[in-house]
């Protein structure tokens, strides 16, 4: 009756087909960056529907079985400090704590290696006349007590010893007992007392080789040595605890990003000539962890000081992001955020990384390294380095940190 020919049918049902199918495509160009399939995933899932469904992902790295076994100090404490000479070493803590761990760690060895009393260092923050004590940040009766038997340790030089006329000496990070030997003892031993100053010719974390007695000295000093007094390690922990609080709908858990915003424009955060990254901004960050399988009710701390408009596209994802000015208790904001201290500040971040759940460096340097270092002897091994996860079959190790992943962290060399 409608004389409907068969083939003109079957000829407007593939156009029809072929018209929806141009219409996916173009959705999955647009979408693609932000939205890669990962096992358990289906392909109705969005980011903007807030029910990403991770789960595989995040039982394979154990992000939410709690802490992996905490490690034990394997180092010997070395009781014999040998013999002793008369003269000092002194320097000071520079940068941040991610330098002060490392800057500790030399200044004992060459003290050590030198029969030389260690002089309490002061701290110095970036800006002129920026200067405090070691027990402003420090508990001084924990570090003096780790350095019994280690190496001699005094708060103050002797009055009738001018810092005028006390030799300044460069030494690398993780400094050998042959440049102390070629490089300073020579000088030490011209001048009588020495100043030090570390410096960073590369990130080096990796685990030694041989165990001796400069690696057992390192651990004591890197992880035995250095605590927080009082007042600023209570003010971390209920900055944690508010954190857990604002996590109820993650059993309390919660992610630290190192992220600065002032950092990525500088000449470490730009691709090397391989077109490798070592740094990524929030909206970078935002893709990472929501591809990885974390949803919009995970919280997240930032270590940026106060809130910078670059982060609102890791809010957009991540309604629940802070910063320390939301969530530090009103009456220490005078003494520790609107007083510019940004020692203080950079203190602050340090340990909530250390302590947070899941650390993400959007960083790539040695506060980096030096968390890493504290959370592998804590037994919180949930780092993730960001990564651009393309295909439904990610490994874990494609953004589980190498330093863990690999084992090949120096803080390996002191626990087990």
């Amino acid at each position: 009756m409608f004389g409907v020919d068969l083939r003109q049918v079957v000829a407007g049902i593939l156009t029809l087909a072929m018209f929806v199918m141009l219409i996916h495509m173009i959705k999955r160009d647009h979408f693609d960056a932000v939205q890669d399939k990962l096992p358990g995933v289906t392909d109705e899932v969005s980011f903007e529907s807030g029910k990403f469904d991770g789960t595989h992902v995040r039982k394979n790295l154990g992000l939410y079985k709690g802490d992996a076994d905490e490690l034990k100090a394997c180092w010997v404490k070395p009781s014999d400090m040998g013999v002793q000479s008369e003269g000092y070493v002194t320097f000071s803590l520079t940068n941040g704590p991610e330098y002060h761990i490392s800057q500790i760690a030399d200044a004992v060895i060459v003290a050590r290696s030198l029969g030389a009393t260690l002089v309490i260092p002061d701290i110095r923050g970036s800006q002129p006349g920026d200067k405090r004590n070691f027990e402003d940040i420090y508990d001084l009766d924990v570090f003096m007590r780790s350095m019994e038997g280690v190496v001699a340790v005094v708060k103050n030089l002797p009055d009738q010893i001018s810092t005028k006329n006390i030799a300044v000496v460069k030494v690398p990070n993780r400094v050998t007992e042959d440049y102390i030997a070629t490089h300073v003892e020579p000088i030490y031993r011209s001048k009588g007392n020495i100043r030090l100053a570390t410096y960073f010719p590369s990130i080096n974390m990796r685990k030694a080789g041989k165990k001796g007695d400069t690696d057992s000295v390192a651990c004591l000093a890197m992880f035995g040595s250095l605590e927080l007094q009082p007042e600023i390690r209570d003010l971390v922990d209920s900055m944690v605890e508010r954190l857990k609080t604002l996590s109820r709908k993650t059993d309390g858990q919660f992610i630290a990003v190192d992220l600065r915003v002032e950092m990525l424009d500088k000449k470490g955060c730009r691709p090397d000539n391989d077109g490798e990254k070592s740094c990524y901004n929030a909206q970078e960050i935002a893709v990472f962890l929501r591809k990885i399988g974390f949803n919009k009710d995970t919280t997240i701390y930032v270590t940026e000081s106060r809130w910078d408009s670059s982060l609102d596209s890791l809010k957009d994802l991540f309604p629940k992001t802070y910063t320390k000015e939301a969530i530090m208790p009103a009456d220490k904001k005078t003494k520790f955020l609107d007083s510019q201290d940004s020692e203080l500040e950079k203190v602050i971040d340090f340990y909530i990384s250390s302590q947070s759940d899941v650390f993400v460096p959007a960083i790539s340097g040695l506060l980096y390294a030096n968390v890493a270092g504290k959370r592998i002897g804590a037994g919180k091994t949930q780092i993730l380095v960001p990564a651009d996860i393309q295909d439904s079959s990610a490994s874990a190790s494609n953004f589980l940190s190498p330093y863990v992943s690999k084992k090949n962290h120096f803080a390996y060399s002191c626990y087990c």
